[in-house]
Formats: structure tokens, C-alpha cells, sequence
């Protein structure tokens, strides 16, 4: 066996050379230039007119207005805006409220992770045509997002560049427990996030890191769609959570905390997390905290209009519905004082509980709630770019970031909603929805 490897080696070895005398040198990335009527620089939130956006490869070359750059191939796009392709820093690819039997127990009873697995590449790509080029995925089962993130980067299947948090991370009976309200005698198998103690939760994060986790999502406080009582208290100890976060940055990881409680917001800012989700019952005391440390505050606020409207068709428990009820219209009192408070705020929908590729519903309840269009479009591209330490390539138009960029009709700063009706899509200079060639 020794002998039939070395043997291998040497073969392997004998032809580099011939391997790489037959290479060729890449071809020149073909120069593309975009024109629409109109672009929005997000970071100064000037709108540019008769722009070009000059690609080159996978990347963005040059911005020029009136004029298209010499020797580039142009692809009209018309009367429509150009803005950088949309992040969404909270979306559930592996799930989808139109995806499952219409049977809330049926299908926690009959679905595994291979369904999850087969569906979440539809997911992807609807979230994809909405627009979104970049995600941050805050849990999956059995490591389906890692999966999904590595086909997409391999270019098998189409889809938004994916941060995967692999398995949330959670108490015993809390958010992340599948078998809570379930009888003693049920059991799930498969992979997840369940650990107590500051050991176990270590020991849960190095676990996701192992298998690829891009970022650590833990629950700190209890949630709307699970079954335990409570909708906000504490689930971890405060040593726990100093734990998880201590543990991911040590790895160079960052932390997003699952917390709907005033308190248990408090304890995971004070434990260092990069970003709170949900945030829904914070208070002057969490609001304070989390400018004095710089922690994202990640509120979804369209999708208490779809649960209340949908989940009892799908045989959610009516104890959730209630939860929701609590949960709504604080939500989005509070989100409108964090936007009154200057604080650091990044779009995140949740996509997931209500269906993917609706994301960008959220832009017009973030106006409605308080903030302007431009700062509900910042949310979604320069913000989420800094939140997922990504500013460097995504999250705007200028030259060296990606070529993600999409179209929308009409002016944006004059009516956000236009971003439900994206045209035209490309991803990293590759055109995934819209027109591919010049007329």
C-alpha cells in the first residue's frame, strides 16, 4: 500500500509539467458597461444620471455619466435605477411558510432535513431574483445551509452569496429546542444547537465552526414561533452568553443573538455580540447600551402583517399567534425610537416566516416606522455590508466591489416600494435576471 502511493505521488508529480505547459492564459474579461437612466450612490445618497457602470470580470471597473466607456459592450437598461444588489442579514433558506404540507404538526412530524435540503436551492433563487446578492442565513438544520453556500460558490446552482450560521444555538426547552411541547417520549434526530453551561456552549461553537459556520446565532431570549411560554425571557445565563461570544471572536467569528426581552437584549450586548435580532421589547436602558458598545440592532418589522394573516391557516399553534400579538406593534414602536436614537441598524427580514423572495416588503414598513427611503436602502446595502464586515466588496457601487447590482423602475427615494419590482439582477459581473444582451 506504502509502496502503490509513493508510486501515485511520483506519477502525480511527473506531469505538473506537462499539465502546466498546456494551460492557457485566461482570456481578458469582456468590458460591459450598464446605462440606466438613473444610479442612487448609496453612500453619499446622491442620485447620478445617464450612468454607466463599467464591469469588468466580476468586478466593477468604473462609474462614468454621459458617455459610455470606451471599448465596453453596452447593455441598455432604460428608464429604470441601479443601486448595489440588497443584503438581508436575517433569512431561514431551509424554510418557507408555502413550502410544507399546510399542517403545522404534520409537518414538524414528516419533514426532515432532506426536504429542507431539496427545497432550499427554489429558495435561493427567488431570494436571488428578488434582488438580494448577499444573505446572512441565522440557522439551518443538520448543516444544510454550509451545503447550500458551498453549491452556490461552486456556481451548480444560482443564489445570493450565503454567511451560514449552521445550527442556532440554544437552551434545554428554549428557542432552539425542536422538542419543546412535544411529547417526553418523541425525539428528533439529527443535528442541533441544544447545550447548557458554559463548557457545552464552548464546546456548541467550536462544534459550528468545524462545519463551517460563517457566523454564531444563539438565543438569548425565548421566541414568537416555538413553543415554550415565554416570548422574551432570558434563556441563557449571563456567563453563558460572556461564553459564546468569547469563544466566536476566538475563532473570528461574529455573533448574532436571537433576543425579544428588554433584559435579555441587555445581558447579550453586555456579553459583546456583534448584532441583536428582533430587539423587540428593548428599552431606554438596552437602546443607550447598544450605541456605547456599537451593536447592530436588527429589527424585522414586515412579518407580523403575514403571521397574523396566515399562520392560523397553517395550523400554528394559537399560543404562538398570541405571542405575535404581543410582539408586533411594540416592535415597531421600538424600532422607530432606535431610528430616532441614531442607532446602527442593518435590514434583516426573517425571510423564511413569511416567503422568500417577498424580502424587500420590509423596505416600505422601515419608511412607514420611521425611516426615510434612503435610510431604509442604506439598511439594506452599505449597513448590512459594515454589520457582515463585508464593506469591501459589497454593499456599493464603486469600483473594485463586486459586480452585484440590480435595477429597479422608477425612483426609489420617491417610492421604496419600487424595490419589490426588481428588473434586472447581476452577480458578480453575471447577469441572473434581465436583459443579457445589448438590442
Amino acid at each position: 500500500m506504502r509502496l502503490s502511493l509513493l508510486f501515485a505521488a511520483a506519477l502525480t508529480v511527473a506531469a505538473v509539467p506537462a499539465l502546466r505547459a498546456q494551460r492557457v492564459a485566461p482570456a481578458t474579461p469582456e468590458r460591459v458597461a450598464l446605462h440606466a437612466a438613473r444610479l442612487l450612490d448609496v453612500d453619499s445618497g446622491r442620485m447620478r444620471h445617464d450612468a454607466y457602470v463599467l464591469v469588468e470580470g466580476e468586478r466593477i471597473a468604473a462609474i462614468e455619466e454621459g458617455s459610455a466607456p470606451a471599448g465596453a459592450r453596452v447593455l441598455e437598461l432604460g428608464d429604470v435605477t441601479l443601486l448595489p444588489g440588497l443584503i438581508d442579514v436575517h433569512v431561514h433558506l431551509t424554510s418557507d411558510p408555502t413550502t410544507g404540507t399546510g399542517n403545522y404538526y404534520q409537518d414538524a412530524l414528516t419533514l426532515g432535513p432532506m426536504d429542507a435540503a431539496v427545497i432550499a436551492p427554489t429558495l435561493a433563487r427567488r431570494t436571488l431574483d428578488a434582488g438580494f446578492t448577499t444573505v446572512r442565513n441565522l440557522g439551518a438544520g443538520d448543516y444544510v445551509d454550509v451545503a447550500l453556500r458551498d453549491a452556490i460558490e461552486r456556481g451548480q446552482i444560482p443564489g445570493p452569496r450565503i454567511l451560514a450560521a449552521t445550527v442556532a444555538i440554544g437552551a434545554t426547552g428554549g428557542h432552539a429546542d425542536d422538542s419543546t411541547g412535544f411529547s417526553p417520549n418523541v425525539r428528533f434526530a439529527g443535528v442541533n444547537g441544544v447545550a447548557d453551561g458554559v463548557d457545552a456552549v464552548r464546546a456548541r461553537v467550536r462544534e459550528n465552526v468545524k462545519h463551517g459556520a460563517d457566523v454564531i446565532k444563539f438565543m438569548a431570549s425565548a421566541g414568537v414561533l416555538s413553543n415554550e411560554a415565554s416570548v422574551g425571557a432570558p434563556q441563557y445565563s449571563q456567563a453563558e452568553m460572556d461564553a459564546i461570544v468569547d469563544e466566536a471572536h476566538r475563532w473570528g467569528k461574529k455573533v448574532a443573538a436571537h433576543a425579544h426581552g428588554a433584559e435579555a437584549i441587555k445581558m447579550a450586548i453586555r456579553a459583546g455580540v456583534d448584532s441583536v435580532e428582533h430587539c423587540s421589547f428593548i428599552d431606554d436602558e438596552g437602546l443607550k447600551l447598544a450605541r456605547q458598545r456599537g451593536t447592530w440592532l436588527d429589527f424585522d418589522v414586515y412579518n407580523d402583517d403575514y403571521i397574523l394573516s396566515e399562520y392560523a391557516k397553517l395550523g400554528v399553534p394559537q399560543a404562538q399567534i398570541e405571542k405575535e400579538k404581543l410582539v408586533g406593534r411594540t416592535q415597531r414602536e421600538n424600532f422607530r425610537r432606535a431610528v430616532q436614537a441614531g442607532e446602527k441598524m442593518a435590514f434583516a427580514s426573517d425571510a423564511g416566516v413569511y416567503p422568500h423572495g417577498w424580502n424587500a416588503k420590509q423596505f416600505a414598513k422601515q419608511v412607514e416606522w420611521g425611516m426615510t427611503p434612503l435610510q431604509a436602502i442604506r439598511s439594506a446595502t452599505v449597513n448590512a455590508a459594515d454589520l457582515l464586515g463585508l464593506s469591501a466588496d459589497v454593499g456599493s457601487l464603486a469600483p473594485g466591489h463586486y459586480a452585484d447590482i440590480v435595477a429597479v423602475p422608477g425612483d426609489p427615494l420617491a417610492d421604496v416600494t419600487v424595490l419589490e419590482r426588481v428588473a434586472f439582477v447581476m452577480k458578480g459581473g453575471a447577469v441572473v435576471r434581465g436583459p443579457q444582451q445589448a438590442p
